[in-house]
């Protein structure tokens, strides 16, 4: 059975940040990784933020409580585990998001750590270097076809590396890097690019 990788949010969630960003009033958690290219840049703007503003993990928690899954992710998600090993592999963390996998029948779920104290957020860890694309590579190590689906610049190494790559409503910055490859605007037509590779394999 194929591998198939999403990306989290955008894909299945809403942006967990720019709930927080909407919360707070403050528009520079609006930024996502379709605006900011490289990760560690974004992360330490947002870091800044909460300090400057003295946002703590109790108020992510409640944000990310609250939120639920994009339109017809949830079922979209329900027919890909039944063609596919499903993998979540998102520039998330574990403290964050592990509440909301449970909304998503809880698939496997890769990603990074957050480190806080006394509810303070002081840094993150990442998994690993360039961590979508290796997580791809270790896939296809286990010799798995792998399609993946993203839809931000933290996405492209992933998508590139994929056997079969896949744009989930990406802006046209975030496609141009990547053309040739096939765009889907909501979850439906994602399934229908995939199933065409489950009637292949059958």
């Amino acid at each position: 059975m194929d591998i198939l990788c999403l990306d989290l949010e955008g894909v299945l969630l809403p942006e967990i940040w720019q709930g927080v960003a909407q919360r707070t009033g403050i528009d520079d958690l609006l930024k996502t990784t379709r605006d900011i290219p490289v990760y560690d840049d974004l992360m330490q703007m947002r870091l800044r933020v909460m300090r400057k503003h003295d946002l703590r993990l109790d108020l992510v928690h409640e944000v990310v409580s609250e939120m639920q899954p994009l339109d017809g992710a949830a079922e979209f998600i329900d027919w890909a585990r039944q063609h596919f090993q499903v993998a979540i592999v998102s520039d998330t963390f574990y403290e964050i998001a592990l509440p909301l996998m449970k909304k998503l029948g809880s698939p496997m779920l890769l990603c990074h750590s957050m480190q806080s104290k006394d509810g303070e957020v002081t840094g993150y860890r990442l998994r690993q270097d360039d961590p979508k694309r290796q997580a791809v590579k270790g896939f296809q190590a286990m010799n798995y076809t792998v399609h993946a689906a993203g839809d931000s610049f933290n996405d492209l190494t992933m998508l590139e590396q994929a056997d079969h790559g896949y744009f989930f409503d990406a802006p046209p910055s975030v496609t141009g890097r990547l053309p040739n490859l096939p765009r889907a605007g909501d979850h439906a037509t994602l399934r229908t690019l995939l199933a065409s590779h489950v009637a292949e394999a059958a």
